[in-house]
């Protein structure tokens, strides 16, 4: 059961003029029903703005109104998502919350457009260039002068607050995103790990993003993916305190 038809038209209809002085100020535009490998789904589009973006939710169930919904926060990877690169760890998080989500009565995935940790394609490639060179992913980032993340949660913030999600599990390894989002006035009740396995080419990226970025990782290859489908899937987390 996802969100019913009468709720999608009253919520398109009453965000066909929305306009806010939020930063992250989103508003949906369409909603449809969006059968996946990984489980049904409802797709909702939404448009900033702002930026002129559009961003997506893959919704399971119903979340509106309710506590504690599992949701992932994905920002856009075409080399990882599209093309399969296995110089960064973002197809498998995807996937894998994809599928965890998929098996669960309700959960939110969100896609934010915003590549190469907030500085977009062309610069990504340039940082692959530098890190080809012997840099790590943020050193590259910093020498294109750029933060080592640009990215801002505060549209992922404004799609929860769209849905009326009033508490999330979020599924992430990323302590500065928990950060951004309470920021941001999203109410966090715990992590869920969504941790994969290393290979030879993105070893060296998950060690950065574990010892410089401080991301909750493990040793690389603990758990097996499918071993990660199911701690997610059955809401294996850890509470987490603001």
């Amino acid at each position: 059961m996802g969100i019913p038809a009468d709720t999608i038209r009253e919520l398109v209809a009453a965000n066909a003029d929305h306009s806010c002085e939020s930063p992250g100020c989103v508003r949906i535009v369409a909603v449809a029903d969006l059968p996946t490998r990984f489980g049904e789904f409802q797709v909702v589009a939404f448009h900033s703005p702002t930026d002129q973006k559009e961003h997506a939710a893959l919704v399971r169930g119903n979340p509106l109104g309710q506590e504690g919904v599992p949701v992932r926060l994905h920002s856009e990877c075409l080399t990882g998502d599209t093309f399969g690169s296995y110089r960064c760890d973002c197809r498998d998080q995807l996937e894998l919350s994809l599928r965890a989500i998929g098996q669960m009565e309700k959960g939110v995935v969100i896609y934010l457009r915003q590549e190469g940790r907030g500085i977009g394609f062309a610069n990504k490639i340039r940082a692959y260039q530098l890190q080809e060179l012997g840099y790590d992913t943020i050193q590259a980032n910093e020498i294109l002068g750029f933060r080592a993340d640009e990215r801002d949660y505060a549209v992922a913030a404004h799609i929860l607050q769209s849905l009326d999600v009033r508490s999330i599990q979020l599924m992430s390894n990323n302590p500065h995103k928990v950060a951004d989002l309470q920021f941001h006035g999203v109410k966090i009740l715990g992590r869920v790990s969504l941790e994969v396995p290393a290979n030879p080419y993105n070893r060296r990226y998950l060690e950065t993003k574990r010892i410089k970025a401080g991301h909750l990782l493990e040793s690389p290859g603990a758990e097996s993916l499918s071993e990660q489908v199911d701690s997610a899937a059955n809401g294996v987390t850890e509470p987490h305190s603001s």
